[in-house]
């Protein structure tokens, strides 16, 4: 294990220990890495970041740590677990239908074909609570793009890129307390321990410099296995959570040293273990496991418990589908590290899953506030306060280029 990598390792026991927060630096580097683990053969895809992020959890998957996005942030301590409460987008009593539709998505998901490339387009977006004179409004920093493409074979190729996304207002009520504040191109917002400047403006896609650019003899490794050894992965739903999910997988995935792994998944709490499980299914979902695997891996997350279906649910990006979400839990922010008053107190949010119920496509993994306080405390129920998309991913016969347009 590298220093990089016994750094996130503690993180995770910090977290887990409520000791003092990284630095702004280090969980900008953390949550990065969710993004680098859903690249072909776990391989770092992108820049090192300077910029400040709140969250950083970091997962191990396979053999590579990953960060996973909805962790504590800087100065913040889980205080206690919970059920969720219903979702302000979700019907009346529709969890069961909820998991029903959720099974559907599964079985569609192993409809999906194959191809010769591998590609996948992800976005991902920080929330940020912006106390203007005219108005409070809510925008998405730290924002960014990332795509990456690789062939089923070695020496096929592949190739990595990176871009930052303009910070945005959320909600269309957002953007128009942003232009009533004069429309800014520059918003200034507290992140992490000190007050961060994010743009309006968006930058070109970098193939090149450090972690991005394309090894034209790259290929064939997903995850550290070729296509061949992925395919000879189970399908049976309660064999994957028997190798992805089970306790001690977890602990391994959390970097927990194994002479205190049960003393440490015990204080967990089922909330942060079920969390812990979206997290890692996210990001196994993001390489191209084969169609029949991912189906058995949404059906084994689905019976996990603590995990509960809640209905439909809108992502970032403004697409329906069905979800799944982990037990919500209470978190605080203090006063420590110069945070200002308005960022401190306490709400509560949960870790969310997406799905397409048409394809059984992965759509997004999003934390999302069910209880207003702190630095939320002007926001409502459902209000998302970090995410990843998948605005795009699967096979085909063509070598892919990443997109010209912006997303939005």
């Amino acid at each position: 294990m590298n220093e990089i990598d016994m750094n996130e390792t503690a993180r995770v026991r910090r977290l887990l220990g409520e000791p003092p927060p990284p630095s702004a630096e280090a969980s900008a580097r953390a949550l990065a890495r969710l993004e680098d683990a859903m690249a072909p053969g776990g391989r770092r895809a992108r820049p090192s970041r300077t910029r400040p992020r709140r969250f950083g959890w970091p997962v191990r998957l396979g053999t590579g740590l990953v960060a996973a996005g909805a962790a504590a942030a800087v100065a913040i301590v889980a205080t206690g677990q919970g059920s969720p409460g219903a979702p302000p987008d979700a019907p009346p009593a529709s969890v069961d239908l909820g998991r029903q539709a959720v099974l559907v998505a599964a079985d569609k998901a192993a409809e999906q074909p194959t191809g010769d490339y591998w590609s996948a387009e992800r976005l991902s977006g920080q929330a940020y609570v912006v106390r203007a004179k005219t108005g409070t409004y809510a925008i998405f920093g730290a924002h960014d793009e990332t795509f990456n493409w690789a062939g089923a074979k070695k020496g096929m190729g592949e190739a990595y890129y990176s871009r930052d996304l303009p910070a945005r207002p959320q909600t269309l009520q957002d953007e128009a307390l942003w232009r009533k504040a004069g429309s800014p191109s520059a918003i200034r917002v507290w992140s992490n321990d000190h007050y961060y400047t994010y743009s309006t403006r968006a930058t070109k896609w970098r193939s090149e410099g450090p972690e991005v650019g394309l090894d034209p003899q790259g290929g064939g490794t997903f995850l550290d296995k070729s296509v061949e050894e992925l395919r000879n992965l189970p399908t049976d739903p309660a064999k994957l959570a028997a190798m992805f999910l089970n306790d001690d997988a977890m602990g391994r995935s959390a970097g927990l040293d194994p002479k205190r792994a049960k003393a440490e998944k015990l204080r967990m709490g089922p909330g942060q273990l079920a969390t812990l499980k979206i997290m890692r299914v996210s990001a196994l979902l993001g390489t191209p496991l084969p169609p029949k695997v991912r189906s058995g891996l949404m059906k084994a997350l689905a019976a996990q418990p603590g995990v509960h279906a809640v209905g439909r649910v809108t992502d970032p990006l403004g697409r329906r589908g069905v979800a799944l979400a982990s037990g919500d839990h209470a978190v605080t922010v203090t006063g420590e590290y110069g945070t200002p008053k308005d960022e401190q107190g306490t709400y509560r949010a949960r870790q969310t899953i997406v799905f397409d119920e048409r394809t059984g496509a992965l759509l997004s993994r999003q934390y999302v506030l069910t209880r207003p306080g702190g630095p939320y405390a002007q926001m409502k129920p459902g209000f998302v306060i970090e995410y990843q998309a998948v605005r795009s991913a699967g096979w085909s016969d063509a070598r892919p280029k990443p997109p010209a347009e912006l997303p939005f």
